[in-house]
Order: C-alpha cells, then structure tokens, then sequence
C-alpha cells in the first residue's frame, strides 16, 4: 500500500495535466487566432483585389468585332460581302507551355512555318491580357472537327466564329474593290487599337482601303464567365457591336464584265464613266488576280509569282499606269487652236508626209508615209490623224497653250477619284522641264507634244476625264466610284469655248468613227446610234529617222501601245469611254472594238433613262 501511494501523485498529476490542457488551449486559440486573422485580411483587407484577380480567372471581357460593311453595284447587285469563317486561336495566358501546345496542334492538324512566325509576331504586338491570338484562318470542317474532339487536351485553345470577306465576282473587280488581309506589324502601330480590337483584317486597297473608316464599323463586348481550362460557360452581358456603313457604287457590273471579257487577258485598261454624274460605270484593268486569295493569307510563293510576273497583275493601270496619249489629244489640241485663235476652220496646210522646223533639217514624220496631200483642214486631221497639221499648229500655239488647255481637261493632276492610289502623269510645261530636268524648253519638244508623244504621260482614267468633259461641252467633274446619298454636286467649273467650236470638234470626232476616211470607221457597222471617237498610237521604243516601224522586228512588248477614246451617243452624251491595249499598235482595230463593245451594252442597258439613277 505504501509502495502504491508513492508511485500515484493526484495532485502532479492534476497540475500536468491541466498545464497540458492549457497549453493545448493555447495553440488551438493561437491558431484559430491565425486562421481568423487570415480571413479578416482575406475577406476584408484584401477583399478588393482578390475579387479582382479572381474574376479575371473566371470573368472575361472579350470584343466582338463588327461585321464589315457590304458593297453593292448601281443596281443592287451584291460585289463584296461576308461569310462565316472558323478560325482558331490561342489565349497565351492559359496555354501553358507554348512549345508544347504547337507540337500538340501540329501532329493534329499541321501547323505550317509561317502561321508559326506569324503568330509570333501577333505576340510581340501590344495586346490586352486573355486576348485571343489568331494562328489559322477559315478551318476546315475536318480541322474542325479533330479540334473539337482533343479540345480537353489543348489548353487556352479557342475555335471562334467571325466573318470573313468575300467577293463573288473575283478578278473581274479586283483593282476596283481592292482586298482586305491580315493586319501587319507596321500597321498596327498607326491604328486605334481599341477600336480595332478582336479585328485581324483591315482594307489594304482598292475601295476596301479608301473607306476603311466607313467599312469597318465599332467593335462590341461581351463579359464571359469561364472554367479553369478557359471554356467559356456562359455569357453575362454584351455591347453589340455596329456593322460597318453598307457602301453603293455606280459601277455596273454587266458593264464591267463586258470590260473585263473585251480585254480577254490583254494588258491594259478600259473605263466608262456617265457624263450626267461622273460616276465610273466600268473600270477594268488586265490582267488581274482573284482578291479572294489575299483575304486568308496568301503563301509567300504565291505572292512571289504575283508580284514578279512580267505582266504585272498587281498593278491597277487604270490609275497607276502611265502612257503617251498619242493621237487621242488631237481633239483637245485642235480646240485650243481654235480657242486661241491660232487657226481658223478654214486653215488649211499641205502635208506632204513629214514636218520640218524653220532652218533645221531634221523631219517630224507623219504616220502616213507619203503625207495625207493638200488641202488637210483640221476636220481632216482629227478624222484621218494627221501628224503634220498638228505638229504646225502646235508649234504656232507654243507649248504654253497645249499645255494650258492640256491642264483643263485634266493632264497632269489627280482626277479625285475615290481611291488610295493614284498617278497624276505628265503635262510638259516649259516650268516642268526646268524643274524636273534642268533644261530648258526647246520648239522639238512642242511638236512631240502636239500629237501626245514626247514628256506627256496620261492615265487611262484622266483619258476617261478629259473625254467626258469634251463630250459634256467642258463640265468639269472628279470622277467618283461610290454613291453619295446626297444629290450630283454641280461641275467644279467649265472649260470656256464657243459653242461653234465644240460643234466643230464633236462633228470630227463623230466622223473619225461614221466616215469612210475615218481612223476608226471599222466600228461603225450596224451602229443604230452615233459614236464620236478618236484613235491613237503610242510609241514605246523610239525609232530612227531613217527608219520604218516594222512590227515583225519589233519584240512584242515593244510594240506600239494602241488607245481609242470615244462618248456617244453624240446629240447627247451619256457615256465616255477610254481604253489602251498594251503593245496592241493600232486603236483603230484592237482598242476600238472594245469600246464599242462597252458602248452597245450600255445603251441596250439604259435605253431610256441613260444609266443614271
């Protein structure tokens, strides 16, 4: 018993254990004092922030780009429109390994070099965070589907739907609408990044970059709620966004498709604008490329072949392309003699095949050998294009008034046409040579100018210009591709001459086309209405004095460029037309037909009310 009660101590025992209790007391308290701590400074200090940082895992803003606006012709024909494509995208913040996710993507649907390096690219751009990246375009329903199927695997992977641009009529419109295509590095630095934000196309010519503002519309957005992988598990709320401003032309496209199939391939170019409006009807260029193949990414070879082709299908010749206008100027000229009073319609030379300066020996050939004979008054130089009545009366005018009455008509300057690219050409001043070629005028180079040779370059499109205002008696319009809601302005101002003179030069033009001795009579069978028109033939290589142009030693892209101008019908004009065939040589037989192809259609077209609205 004694043993026993020494081995038991209550009272030690009591202490300790109590300490004990105590002490576990103590930990628990000092811990569930952290843990309270903790969430205070959880939920309340810091309760902003968290919320913060915990929406931006699961609650996304995301834009939604708008739809582009649509562009239709004078008749309601649809020209550029959009379609649903599927395209595939990659969240960077929740993709994880980058590297792996590539190699993943390309053993299921092969990811290329250069989607590769252009994805790259779109990284290195100042992007918001969570903002989809594009790696591919317009996914195949297969690509599609093997997506779709491994989407669990594939984190911060996005299969999205977005409209892509479209243009049903291909090449035949080309030059005209333009093309949109990926936005690049040098671009993206210069455009509004929010209002461009979601939007991986822009307009990169044609009407598509002229009115890129208008087209384009104001991106929308829309707040998402998302898992862990970054699925989107259901919308919250949405800004939709404003389509683009659907744009009419006054093209048409009947008109433009006989343009495009009477060039058949050739290089060169053809407009017709309506004289009443200045509205461009038909504006083709050739040859041509599908602009289709631009607006998902075109392949580096592709683009290669495009743009290194000798006949250069890139390039728009309508406004870009720079020719001796020839004999087309003939009519202009022959108006400013007698405008100026340097000739009356009684002039008269003889012509006995060349032209030669006061004391100098050198021959100004006419392209008639032997001459055009006596009694050439100017109706019969406009009509049979006589080169030796023009080079006399040129040189009695002086360069100072072909060029005053060049400018007038539209030589030399931009026509306005709504468009981003335009070449304003050449109209030689005796100011222009001094400041672009440091010489001084000399009287040789007033009679190249006479007949549309020597300095002067034109586009097809002022041709076009100055023939609509020799047909509308001198109403002076920029020419205009899209339609404003508003009423025709009035004409910026008008070419003054009498209205003898403009009879006088009309009945000549009329006769190059209706009379037998006429440069362009072989389009006038079966005409039910009368044409007023003009030949020419532009030089590309220059030939020596004592020689003859002879075609069949000539390499075929040194040929004669061939050009034909023409309105009708001529008591009241409602169409003017030009064209130029590259190296075609002669307007009479391979520019002409083509405008009076363009002409038939239009007046079966607008019998009655004259293609205008």
């Amino acid at each position: 018993m004694n043993d026993d009660h020494a081995l038991k101590n209550p009272i030690l025992e009591s202490r300790l254990f109590v300490f004990r209790l105590f002490f576990a007391v103590l930990v628990v308290g000092l811990m569930a004092g952290v843990l309270l701590w903790r969430y205070y400074h959880l939920q309340v200090i810091r309760h902003e922030g968290l919320v913060t940082l915990s929406d931006r895992n699961r609650v996304l803003v995301e834009p939604v780009p708008p739809t582009r606006g649509l562009i239709f012709d004078r008749n309601g024909v649809l020209l550029a429109d959009n379609r649903p494509s599927f395209n595939l995208s990659i969240v960077v913040e929740r993709a994880g390994d980058l590297d792996v996710l590539m190699e993943e993507l390309n053993s299921l649907i092969g990811v290329s070099d250069s989607e590769k390096a252009r994805f790259s690219k779109q990284l290195d751009r100042h992007r918001r965070p969570y903002e989809p990246v594009p790696l591919r375009l317009d996914l195949s329903e297969r690509e599609q589907g093997v997506l779709a199927v491994n989407e669990y695997h594939l984190p911060g992977v996005k299969v999205t739907v977005q409209s892509l641009r479209n243009y049903p009529f291909g090449q035949e419109l080309a030059h005209v609408l333009g093309y949109v295509g990926r936005i690049n590095d040098t671009e993206i630095q210069a455009l509004n990044s929010v209002r461009y934000s979601g939007t991986i196309v822009m307009g990169k010519t044609g009407i598509e970059k002229y009115y890129e503002n208008e087209l384009l519309g104001e991106v929308g957005y829309q707040t998402v709620e998302t898992n862990a992988r970054g699925r989107v598990m259901q919308q919250l709320e949405r800004t939709d966004p404003v389509p683009g401003k659907d744009l009419q032309l006054y093209l048409d496209s009947r008109l433009q498709h006989e343009a495009y199939e009477a060039l058949a391939g050739q290089r060169g170019a053809v407009v017709a604008i309506e004289i009443a409006t200045g509205g461009v009807l038909a504006m083709a260029s050739g040859p041509t490329f599908d602009p289709n193949e631009f607006v998902t990414g075109i392949s580096f070879d592709h683009y290669d072949a495009l743009l290194n082709s000798p006949d250069r299908p890139l390039f728009d010749r309508v406004l870009q392309g720079q020719y001796p206008p020839g004999s087309t100027v003939k009519p202009l000229y022959g108006l400013a003699a007698l405008e100026s009073g340097t000739i009356g319609t009684a002039h008269r030379i003889y012509d006995p095949g060349f032209y030669q300066l006061k004391n100098k020996e050198h021959k100004y050939r006419d392209w008639k050998k032997g001459g055009h004979g006596s009694k050439i008054y100017l109706r019969d130089a406009i009509v049979q294009s006589c080169d030796t009545f023009f080079y006399d009366a040129g040189v009695k005018m002086t360069i100072d008034t072909l060029s005053l009455y060049g400018s007038r008509f539209g030589f030399g300057q931009k026509t306005g046409i709504d468009m981003p690219t335009e070449r304003a050409g050449i109209m030689p001043s005796r100011a222009w040579k001094r400041g672009a070629r440091g010489l001084a005028w000399y009287p040789g180079d007033t009679v190249n100018t006479s007949i549309g040779q020597g300095f002067t370059l034109v586009t097809p499109m002022q041709l076009a210009v100055a023939t609509a205002r020799m047909a509308s008696r001198g109403e002076m319009r920029s020419p205009q591709l899209v339609r404003k809601q508003h009423a025709v302005p009035p004409p910026a101002g008008k070419i003054q001459a009498s209205e003898s003179n403009w009879n006088y030069i009309h009945q000549a033009m009329q006769d190059v086309v209706h009379n037998r001795r006429g440069t362009a009579q072989g389009i006038n069978r079966g005409l039910k209405y009368h044409i007023a028109g003009k030949t020419g033939t532009a030089q590309v290589v220059g030939i020596k004095q004592d020689e003859e142009y002879d075609a069949e030693t000539v390499a075929m892209r040194n040929r004669d460029h061939a050009l034909f101008i023409a309105f009708a019908p001529v008591e009241n004009p409602r169409i003017a037309v030009s064209v130029i065939v590259e190296n075609g040589e002669h307007g009479s037989s391979t520019a002409a037909p083509v405008a009076r192809k363009l002409i038939d259609a239009f007046m079966a077209y607008y019998p009655e009310q004259g293609g205008q609205y």
